[in-house]
């Protein structure tokens, strides 16, 4: 069964970087978020890894486990949130204490979505998909990523409801700070392979290609037994997103996927935006789309509010959602079922 953590009022958020910290430079991108939670009444506990960076990680693999480990067994604190993603979260894996997890929440994406996936893979404790710390430093948020306190102070039981946004950001431009961080000009479109209108339900897991591909055939990977002994069979519904692959790269990783059974009993996929689905060879991302609908038989999705271009939706690992898409728009129900 899954259980869920629950965020109450005046939660004591906890940030540690089990990826990438923050080079000395962008400092104050911290000392920013932590300033705005702290006026929206969070308490804030930031560890030492936030603050620094080299060789592509915060610190050496068990250092960064250990203070991990260390916010996951204080009591004190109720939600864990990364500054940021990064490159090498997987050598934290083997140093993680995940015999006896309390309920709390995890929130973050990028490089972390590997840490969210294994975590409620091994332990039936469902993590959340979403912001990072530093986006959560501007004098107001939008709509969609605002939803992450609503999503996190849903009860057991309960269920939360979420719409696609109106505007999402094409590119970053950090020479103009935005009050909300993000620069939402271009229009949203969520697209059903089959068009029209499309449902979709299951339980949702998912997150970075690039990143959660390395756990497959490992024991952090185990969807098969994680779908027969935590959701009784259930079907998954997956939620995907591509930071940094071409499109050959990424359609290896998901025959991959669909070879080690991950795509067994699945109910359908939802891809995010992704500004790196470079063409190879004019093989483009809506041909590999129809491709996998083709093979798997079940509605397929993209350009979803999920991942790298922002905003994006608090999609939580283990809930039951259902999902429907029309005419561009979309909107997820999340029932937080055992």
């Amino acid at each position: 069964m899954i259980r869920y953590p629950i965020l109450k009022e005046g939660a004591v958020i906890g940030s540690t970087a089990p990826s990438s910290g923050v080079e000395q430079s962008m400092h104050g991108l911290i000392r920013e978020a932590v300033s705005r939670l702290e006026s929206a009444g969070f308490n804030m506990v930031v560890g030492d890894t936030v603050w620094t960076q080299a060789k592509a990680k915060s610190a050496p693999a068990k250092v960064r486990g250990e203070e991990f480990n260390r916010m996951l067994r204080d009591d004190a604190i109720d939600l864990i949130v990364p500054p940021w993603g990064g490159e090498l979260l997987i050598e934290i894996l083997e140093h993680l204490d995940l015999e006896h997890i309390p309920e709390k929440w995890i929130l973050g994406y990028s490089d972390i979505s590997l840490l969210l996936l294994t975590i409620t893979l091994r332990t039936g404790l469902a993590t959340a998909h979403g912001t990072n710390l530093v986006d959560l430093r501007g004098e107001y948020a939008d709509d969609t990523t605002a939803m992450w306190h609503t999503v996190l102070s849903t009860k057991a039981g309960d269920s939360v409801l979420q719409h696609s946004s109106a505007r999402y950001q094409k590119e970053w431009n950090h020479a103009e700070p935005s009050p909300c961080v993000f620069h939402l000009t271009e229009p949203t479109a969520w697209v059903a392979v089959s068009g029209g209108k499309v449902s979709l339900k299951g339980r949702l897991l998912g997150g970075c290609i690039d990143v959660i591909r390395h756990v497959i055939g490992t024991p952090y990977g185990d969807v098969r037994s994680f779908q027969r002994d935590t959701i009784g069979g259930e079907p998954v519904l997956w939620y995907l997103e591509n930071c940094e692959l071409n499109m050959a790269d990424q359609r290896r990783s998901l025959v991959q996927m669909k070879l080690a059974g991950w795509f067994d009993y699945c109910s359908g996929l939802m891809f995010g935006r992704s500004g790196a689905n470079r063409p190879v060879e004019g093989y483009k991302a809506e041909d590999m789309y129809r491709e996998l609908a083709e093979e798997l038989q079940v509605p397929i999705v993209y350009d979803i509010d999920c991942g790298h271009v922002p905003p994006q939706i608090t999609l939580i690992n283990g809930a039951y959602a259902e999902v429907e898409v029309e005419n561009g728009q979309g909107k997820i129900t999340q029932y937080f079922r055992p």
